[in-house]
């Protein structure tokens, strides 16, 4: 069925045209106009006529009805003789030259040319010269349905546009009904024609009778058609009479004809025309005469008035449906004009058949196009395209020729008078299915089209189409590749002018309303216009065609490949690209070099475009909408299929996410270098409009406008917000807890774009604008790609005051968001993977994942780069507290109320630390907060680890470290330990600042580094329910535990031996001593040091011990710590300071093992042996000796010697006051009690020292006296000798007094 339909149509419109064209030389009533018919050429040619025989011999073939019918038409065609005689003088003389005998009438005819087809006047009024009209045709007049002669128009009607040799003939064979009368109808018309001609008159036209008025078939016929042409119609309707001139017949183009054209051809006019203009090589010329016959031919047929009627015949129904164009004037082409321009919304198929048919004539030459001469003739001499006001002065295809010349123009940017814009856009749109059409394109890319698109029918665009995916091949021609940039260009400012897009996208775009009255350039609607509007519906997820979204792809790859199709960038980028950009015209590298200089160079802090340069290639890249799908833009693609096939082979082709997966390996190993400055490029110029990713958009959309002001629609350009404004806002409600937090989905794809554009400053315009001079400044040389912010970060206190802002911002939001710093982040994936597993998994970060590396920091597998990132990070942090996110949220209202006016992080974590340390040792309510508190220990656990993270140590220690820890790896706590071994020999401020960290670790273990990293699994095993705060009392208890590491060991020795060295570092003793301390050592107190107090007041608590004066907290505290230093003298700093000599020369074996108690041993020995003369030796050994004497656990090698007999013997003593002591001594004065041999040889030992030290130090106060009368065995005799001494004394002062002062009797009793 399909089939016969298309016959049918075919059918009738071939009769149409058969009609029309037949009839087109001559008319009822019609003359020849006499000036121009030169007065010799017709007499000469009707001598010819009445010597052919052959013209006797077809007169008498003629039957006697039709002969009556020629006379009447000879007496139409009779030409008064006065107006021939007084058009004479008028014409110019032609030279004649005499009919040779026997020779055809064509080759007399060729030597004296007649003037063939005079243009028609407005009535349509035209007769041919009948001696032209009989040797047109003498070869006969096959007039078939199969394209003979002027009717059949193309030979055999197909779809509209198609090259001739891609289509074959129509094989017509008989059919039934309508279709088999038509032929019959047809033939015999033709036949009918035939025998009339052969009499060498044309059949007479006769005026539409009253009874064909009434006939209602007839009615029916001419309903609609205007009462001016209604006569012509019917006339054409009811006789068929009709004219004929063959191409190939006629003097002018015979010669032509018969050396280009194809023997089998001839016979057909329009196949003639397609073989004259298309066909031939394009060095091989037409004659002069045969091009202006061609030209008149043509032009004739146009503004012939019977070209509207014919309109009106096969296209009467879409006519009554467009009353602009029924209403329009007829003999002047506008009925046809009309319809061509509405010819895509034409769905008549005859109708559409018959304006394709039209279009091969119309657009062959420039004049025979509605208003183009009047529209531009001075746009054609502004611009120097050419003449039209002359036609003897045309050459071939000249109007092509000054057609491509103005669409130059037009696309280059110049300024040309809208109306001439609007007829070319005209022109271009009606051509635009077929490439043949545009004369200039097809004559340049005849050769090209056989090579790269040989296989491709044309029509629809097609063969246009596959010409443009050519474009850039080296085979190429350079006039084809300027012809079809020249089309491109025009696709660009009327979308129409692409016939795919406008036929595929038609729907659409009516649906989506993307064309209206107001747009730029009026009814011409700029390809950028659709384009976006289109992916606006895209955008908000509608519905747009899979062809629709084909062309739109097509289109955007297009626009990116080559600047040269964009005007915009064409005229507001000209000087750049010939300053910047020259010579890269080919596959979109020219806009990549106009990206790469549109970047902002931080070095001269400048941008090398213009600003309408900047703002051509921004709406160039909105408009191929790169960011949906990577394959628009074309030097993407190729610098990047390499990564797209390895790194992201997984994701669909044209899906979105292979755009986000290169942002994702940028800066990865699998990243190569093309492609990163590609991707850069165009990343730079999406990120400036948030609507650019498209994913993004269609989950944000909604609360972009609700939150941020953006526009309700994609293509919106009137918000006039500035570049990256909205993204900001949006990406700030992220992390909101109110109404204003974004939903799930869209606060996914806003983390997931920050994620990626973080790798590069150059992707956050705000930032990057307010930091550009910044970046030149401090991060112009040596610094890696994408390290820009981190160098930043770290010039962040001389940064300029709008620079700092953003970077903090920024700085604030990777706090809390990890991925932000996507270089870190690579870095440190496999420890992240390692260590935090649980913690990324988590869909929010809020500085835990941190927190994590940071305690894994410094652990052996941790890659170097990534412990270096770990450090960055921390050093930023330092600079402001809001860095910290965790920290910042923990301790806001804590610093607006304590500590108001501190901004650096170091300083406020020292300002609230010392409130909570004061509290502590106060034993006050805390007033700062519990998380505060909790997030303090976290910070100045992490101060602990590395100097660099405290910045006043670090400036105050800053040559100690470089004189005497060098050789020390910073980290991990080792520069910190280094100092402390060696605080004796540190600077004064340094050992000031040593002094106050010792003070926050030993009032709070947790923030001491170097211990809980030596002692963390010996806290969980002994102290897992102690407060983290007092883990090292509870290690000290288990210090000497069978299962104590080794490690944790030294460890707990150091903090003890710091502990000794001031009571301030001894918290426990500050809470139990706090009323002895200042009662007892006030003196020593008054000195007011900054540093340790070298023991002193520990060393005045010892010695109120055993006088019941301390508290008893504090003198069990002191018993305690006196026991711990008997075993190491380091916990005792009086006697290392004062016996360090001594020590080094005799004891220096001893000195190895210092935590055994050999070292005091050695000491008493030195001393008993009389070898220690330093008075300040010999008053530290005494008084280790008088310690001993005190409390046996003193002193450890007799207590660990004499430990059974104690606990023999002794049992039921309790220890102290030399109670122990003495039951031992006892014992060894009893002959009946045996100690164990070691007790024995100890306890005489230690006899012989207390007579000695009794001899060489004898006591300088009453009170070390009575100590030493206490300690001595013989102290029972020195109490009878002094309570002897007292009574005689009593009783000397009796006596004495009585004798002295005797009272009388009398004056006792008075």
């Amino acid at each position: 069925m399909a089939s016969v339909r298309r016959v049918l149509s075919a059918v009738a419109v071939n009769s149409v045209f058969l009609l029309l064209l037949a009839g087109l030389t001559v008319q009822e009533g019609e003359q020849i106009p006499a000036q121009n018919v030169p007065v010799q050429q017709v007499q000469r040619v009707q001598q010819q006529q009445q010597q052919l025989p052959v013209q006797g011999q077809l007169r008498q073939q003629v039957p006697q009805g039709q002969q009556a019918q020629v006379q009447r038409v000879q007496a139409y065609n009779a030409v008064p003789q006065q107006n021939i005689q007084q058009n004479a003088a008028m014409q110019p003389q032609i030279p004649n030259q005499p009919l040779q005998p026997n020779v055809p009438v064509q080759q007399n005819l060729a030597a004296n040319p007649p003037n063939v087809l005079a243009p028609l006047n407005n009535a349509g009024q035209q007769n041919a010269p009948l001696g032209q009209v009989q040797s047109i045709n003498q070869q006969g007049n096959p007039l078939d349905l199969a394209g003979g002669g002027v009717g059949g128009f193309a030979g055999g009607l197909g779809d509209g546009g198609e090259d001739f040799r891609d289509q074959g003939q129509l094989d017509l064979q008989p059919l039934p009904g309508k279709v088999a009368d038509i032929i019959d109808r047809n033939k015999k018309l033709v036949q009918k024609v035939q025998n009339v001609k052969n009499e060498g008159r044309l059949p007479e036209v006769p005026k539409i009778p009253p009874r064909a008025r009434n006939d209602p078939q007839m009615k029916m016929k001419l309903d609609g058609i205007p009462p001016k042409l209604a006569a012509p119609a019917a006339a054409n309707q009811r006789s068929g009479g009709k004219g004929h001139m063959r191409i190939a017949d006629n003097l002018a183009c015979r010669e032509d004809v018969q050396r280009l054209c194809a023997h089998n051809v001839r016979t057909n006019n329009f196949a003639i025309l397609d073989c004259l203009q298309n066909d031939r090589p394009k060095d091989d010329d037409l004659s002069p005469d045969c091009h202006h016959f061609l030209w008149d031919y043509k032009r004739n047929l146009t503004k012939d008035i019977r070209f509207d009627q014919a309109a009106y015949e096969v296209c009467k129904e879409p006519l009554a449906k467009l009353p602009e164009c029924s209403k329009l004037e007829t003999g002047q082409g506008l009925v046809i004009s009309c319809l061509m321009d509405h010819k895509g919304n034409i769905s008549n198929q005859q109708c559409h058949q018959f304006l394709v048919k039209m279009t091969s004539i119309v657009f062959s030459d420039y004049h025979l196009v509605e208003n183009f001469v009047k529209d531009c003739t001075g746009d054609i001499q502004k611009f120097q395209c050419g003449r039209v006001s002359s036609r003897d002065e045309e050459h071939i295809h000249s109007q092509g020729v000054v057609i491509n010349c103005l669409e130059k123009n037009i696309a280059g940017g110049e300024r040309m008078s809208r109306p001439c814009r609007m007829q070319l856009f005209r022109i271009a749109e009606l051509s635009a299915d077929d490439y043949h059409q545009d004369r200039a394109l097809y004559f340049a890319c005849r050769d090209d089209r056989e090579r790269f698109c040989e296989k491709i029918t044309a029509g629809e665009g097609k063969v246009l189409k596959c010409l443009v995916q050519h474009k850039f091949e080296h085979d190429m021609s350079d006039d084809c590749r300027e012809k079809l940039i020249i089309r491109q260009r025009l696709v660009s400012q009327d979308y129409k002018v692409n016939y795919g897009l406008a036929k595929k996208c038609k729907e659409d775009i009516k649906h989506y309303h993307c064309r209206v009255d107001n747009m730029p350039e009026g009814k011409f609607a700029k390809l950028s216009f659709i384009l976006l509007c289109l992916e606006n519906a895209i955008q908000k997820g509608r519905q747009v065609s899979g062809d629709c979204q084909g062309e739109m792809f097509d289109m955007r790859r297009q626009l990116m490949s080559d600047f040269q199709i964009s005007p915009e960038i064409v005229l507001n980028c000209r000087k750049e690209i010939e300053d910047l950009c020259s010579g890269l015209q080919k596959e979109g590298r020219t806009i990549h070099c106009l990206m790469q200089n549109g970047m902002d160079d931080s070095k001269t802090a400048q941008n090398r475009l213009s600003k309408t340069c900047m703002i051509a290639v921004q709406s160039l890249v909105k408009e191929a909408d790169a960011g949906f799908d990577y394959r628009m833009d074309v030097a993407l693609q190729d610098a990047c299929e390499p990564v797209v096939q390895t790194a992201c082979k997984d994701i669909k082709p044209g899906d979105a996410m292979i755009l986000s997966c290169l942002m994702e390996h940028l800066y990865t190993p699998s990243m190569v270098v093309e492609c990163e400055e590609k991707l850069l490029e165009l990343q730079y110029f999406i990120s400036r409009d948030w609507r650019l990713d498209p994913r993004m958009y269609r989950k944000c959309a909604k609360e972009a406008e609700r939150l941020c002001n953006a526009g309700p629609e994609w293509n919106d350009t009137n918000d006039n917000l500035p570049p990256g404004i909205v993204f900001s806002c949006l990406y700030r409600h992220v992390y909101r807890k109110d109404e204003t937090k974004l939903s799930h989905a869209c606060a996914f794809e806003v983390r997931r774009v920050m994620h990626q554009r973080a790798v590069d400053v150059r992707l956050n315009p705000m930032l990057e604008k307010a930091c550009l001079r910044d970046l030149g400044e401090y991060c112009s040389e040596n610094v890696e790609k994408g390290e820009e912010m981190h160098c930043l970060q770290d010039n962040f206190k001389n940064l300029s005051k709008q620079c700092s802002e953003r970077v903090g911002n920024f700085t604030q939001m990777s706090s809390q968001d990890l991925d932000l710093d996507r270089i870190f982040m690579m870095s440190c994936a496999p420890m992240i993977k390692r260590y935090c597993k649980d913690i990324v998994d988590k869909e929010e970060d809020d500085g835990a994942l941190l927190q994590c590396l940071i305690d894994n920091k410094n652990e052996h597998e941790m890659n170097k780069k990534c412990a270096a990132g770990i450090m960055h990070m921390q050093l930023i942090q330092l600079k402001d507290y809001r860095f910290s996110f965790k920290f910042k949220e923990a301790c806001k209202s804590d610093v607006v109320k304590y500590c108001r006016n501190i901004k650096n992080k170091a300083d406020l974590v020292n300002c609230l630390s010392e409130i909570v340390r004061n509290d502590t040792l106060m034993e006050n309510k805390h007033k700062i907060s519990k998380d505060c508190r909790g997030q303090l220990r976290v910070e100045l656990l992490d101060r602990g680890e590395d100097v660099r993270l405290d910045p006043k140590l670090m400036q105050e220690c800053n040559r100690d470290i470089q004189q005497f820890c060098d050789k020390e790896q910073i980290g991990d706590a080792r520069i910190l330990e280094c100092l402390k071994r060696h605080k004796k020999k540190l600077s004064d401020g340094c050992h000031v600042k040593l002094f106050n960290r010792e003070r926050e670790e030993l009032t709070d273990n947790s923030v001491d580094y170097g211990f809980m990293r030596d002692c963390k699994p010996m806290v969980k095993r002994f102290c897992p329910q102690s407060d983290p705060k007092e883990v090292l009392h509870c290690l000290r208890k288990n210090k000497n535990n069978e299962f104590m590491d080794e490690r944790c060991k030294k460890a707990i020795t150091q903090r003890q031996i710091e502990q000794a060295e001031d009571y301030r570092l001894d918290v426990e003793l500050q809470k139990k001593c706090k009323k002895d301390v200042p009662k007892f050592c006030r003196d020593i107190l008054a000195e007011s040091r900054s540093t340790e107090l070298e023991g002193r007041v520990i060393g005045c608590l010892k010695a109120k011990v055993g006088k019941n004066r301390l508290s008893p907290q504090c003198e069990d505290h002191i018993k305690e710590l006196m026991r711990e230093a008997a075993i190491d003298y380091r916990m005792d700093p009086q006697l290392a300071q004062g016996c360090k000599e001594e020590m080094t020369s005799w004891c220096s074996e001893e000195m190895t093992n210092p935590d055994t108690g050999s070292v005091e041993e050695c000491l008493k020995k030195k001393f008993s042996e009389k070898k220690i003369t330093s008075k300040m030796c010999q008053t530290q050994v005494l008084r280790l000796l008088q310690e001993g004497k005190a409390d046996i656990h003193v002193d450890p090698l007799l207590h660990q010697s004499c430990a059974l007999d104690i606990k023999h013997y002794c049992a039921g003593i309790p220890a102290g006051e030399g109670r122990q002591m003495s039951c031992l001594l006892e014992a060894l004065e009893d002959r009946t009690v045996h100690l164990q041999r070691d007790c024995e040889e100890k306890l005489k030992s230690r006899v012989e020292m207390w007579e000695y030290a009794a001899k060489v130090a004898p006591p300088e106060t009453f009170n070390e006296l009575m100590v030493q009368m206490s300690a001595s065995p013989a102290r029972n005799y020195f109490v009878g000798v002094i309570c002897g001494a007292v009574f005689i004394i009593l009783c000397l002062g009796v006596l004495t007094g009585r004798m002295t002062k005797r009272v009388r009797a009398e004056q006792k009793n008075r």
